[in-house]
């Protein structure tokens, strides 16, 4: 749970425009739009939107993740958000346990999109799990311990990957170890682009946390050839994170960058998140890798 590099002010985040995994990160999508609209999954009424979730996985890194053979499950390591964050105890969310490093989606049997910062290399594929149904089932649950080895998958290929910071491109394919057998891939966009003003929902992990879907944004610049801009409710670890069309249920993109995260309290001894207007004034949005651009998945 490394999240140590802060950035120091707006203008040098202009400057560092490239974005990578939440333990690294050097811009990241992090922040809140007018109201908070993250929520577990069993907070959610939209059945559509439930049955997304379940495409969509967390990679938690192979250092805090340990195999039992006797169970055939996996112990999860994690603190709290309010541990690894010095989160205000009053933040939502600041009890549940936070392991997630990036967020990621299927698409095909065996085939998962991320973002690009997240699996650069065949060293940064070998090092993590995949993770389904990574969530809370209840509001009692609060920490996720264990996970069955049915759920956990492994990167075996990079199919195909960039991160191009000078044309703000970002975006990984990756292959699993495996079939996935029990959940049915994304539908995504083959061609044009979503339109300015639509509705979108997002699905990951923002700091790591449990499953949590964000609705009540819209796309608010739509003018970047490779990408677009939302006021999605997201943090690091959203990274990679499944962009729906509200409206239609396709995927749109990949939640990339953003705003910084947590800022200090106005006491100054623990961490808020940072707040943006809704219209996302002020503020740099949340930007999305256009589906599209993964050349790889035309026709699927």
């Amino acid at each position: 749970m490394n999240k140590s590099f802060f950035l120091v002010t707006f203008a040098v985040m202009i400057i560092s425009f490239s974005a990578v995994a939440r333990g690294n990160s050097s811009f990241r999508p992090d922040a809140i739009y007018g109201r908070d609209d993250r929520r577990d999954v069993y907070q959610v009424d939209n059945r559509s939107f439930i049955t997304l979730a379940r495409s969509t996985a967390a990679q938690i890194l192979e250092g805090d993740m340990d195999f039992n053979p006797a169970t055939n499950s996996y112990n999860v390591f994690s603190g709290t958000l309010q541990a690894s964050m010095n989160l205000c105890s009053n933040a939502q969310f600041a009890k549940q346990s936070a392991a997630a490093n990036c967020s990621g989606f299927l698409v095909a049997p065996d085939l998962l999109v991320t973002a690009g910062h997240c699996v650069q290399n065949m060293h940064e594929c070998n090092g993590g799990y995949w993770v389904f149904d990574y969530k809370l089932e209840n509001p009692a649950a609060l920490r996720i311990s264990n996970i069955a080895a049915r759920q956990v998958y492994r990167c075996v290929e990079i199919i195909e990957q960039t991160l191009d910071d000078e044309a703000m491109n970002d975006y990984a394919l990756i292959r699993l170890d495996r079939v996935v057998t029990d959940r049915t891939p994304l539908k995504i966009r083959q061609n044009g682009q979503i339109s300015s003003g639509t509705s979108v929902v997002v699905v990951g992990h923002p700091s790591g946390l449990p499953t949590k879907i964000s609705a009540g944004a819209v796309v608010i610049d739509n003018g970047p050839k490779n990408y677009f801009v939302t006021n999605l409710d997201t943090f690091a670890g959203n990274s990679g994170s499944a962009v729906f069309n509200a409206e239609t249920n396709e995927i749109e993109g990949i939640l990339v960058r953003g705003e910084e995260d947590y800022v200090p309290s106005p006491m100054g001894d623990c961490m808020i998140p940072r707040l943006c207007r809704e219209s996302g004034d002020g503020c740099l949005g949340e930007h999305v890798t256009r589906i599209t651009n993964i050349a790889y998945l035309k026709g699927y």
